[in-house]
């Protein structure tokens, strides 16, 4: 099979090209690498494209593709520029989807667990969606886009994940964007206290990328079109992060609380319902936050 994925050269979408190789799956990736890194293939061998989503032109030039897996976007939500994140995340987007109905090909595409913003509990897939930002509007307003086509029930296969925490391999060109899991880990692995907001109570729905990538290659083959959350389904805190990465480095370094700088706009909690993931998929993440925390610094870093 022939899969264009866009975003490739970025953390999930090197983790997910990777996936696609080792299975014997031809890939082409089309990135622009203003949010990835050419290092993130260099162990790969898939055809690159240098370009962006968002040039309408390109889509005319792609070579034949079966199916495609959709991963660019700015994920930064801390970015100013709203008309940028728009312009990529929903426009480009756009011309992704239309790509591929055009061929009638399969698509998956990355969604965000920021459509949900402020939650308490579980997040389903049919709540009410409130993002707290550009970005998670920017992921909220396609998913809309799609919804409507997966109701008429006339277009191809199309799965939209939600992805919630993902930490892991092929992430260290994203600096600050980078995951808690990866800027905690830097501060610890270098002697520091690791800092994180005050009390280092707030709990996440953590999951390793090769559990992200391994689901998103899967829903390639999924019967019917869906948004469905993709995450572990427990919530864990940052304290939890900070007893794992003691462990893995055989360090015993205490956390360094400090103040929340971004009041109500900021996640203090996800955890996702994995019910309609597993029943449409019938597949779920496999590793713990011990079990992730450990792979990716002994295997790693």
């Amino acid at each position: 099979m022939r899969v264009l994925v866009t975003g490739g050269a970025g953390f999930i979408g090197s983790n997910v090209v990777k996936i696609l190789e080792d299975q014997g799956d031809k890939v082409i990736v089309l990135d622009n690498f203003s949010h990835s890194s050419y290092k993130n293939l260099m162990d790969l061998e898939a055809e690159v494209i240098a370009s962006d989503i968002t040039d309408g032109s390109i889509y005319k030039k792609l070579p034949k593709v079966d199916a495609v897996i959709h991963e660019a976007a700015i994920t930064d939500t801390t970015l100013a520029d709203d008309t940028k994140m728009m312009t990529v995340n929903y426009e480009g987007s756009k011309k992704v989807l239309d790509f591929c109905l055009a061929k009638n090909i399969p698509l998956v595409y990355a969604s965000s667990a920021g459509v949900y913003g402020e939650t308490k509990s579980l997040a389903s897939e049919d709540q009410k969606l409130t993002p707290h930002n550009t970005y998670g509007y920017s992921k909220y307003l396609f998913d809309c886009r799609v919804s409507k086509l997966i109701a008429k029930k006339s277009s191809p296969r199309i799965v939209g994940l939600r992805y919630f925490n993902v930490y892991g391999p092929r992430e260290y060109h994203k600096g600050s964007a980078a995951s808690m899991t990866y800027q905690l880990y830097l501060q610890m692995n270098s002697g520091k206290r690791p800092r994180v907001f005050k009390y280092g109570e707030q709990k996440r729905d953590f999951i390793y990328v090769k559990d992200v990538a391994r689901i998103t290659v899967e829903a390639l083959k999924s019967k019917t079109s869906a948004i469905l959350n993709l995450g572990t389904g427990t919530p864990r805190s940052f304290n939890d992060i900070i007893s794992s990465l003691n462990q893995a480095l055989k360090t015993k370094l205490e956390p360094d609380y400090f103040d929340n700088p971004y009041g109500d706009k900021y996640q203090n909690f996800t955890q996702a319902d994995t019910a309609l993931l597993e029943k449409t998929l019938k597949t779920s993440a496999q590793f713990s936050l011990e079990k992730g925390i450990q792979d990716y610094v002994n295997e790693y870093l």
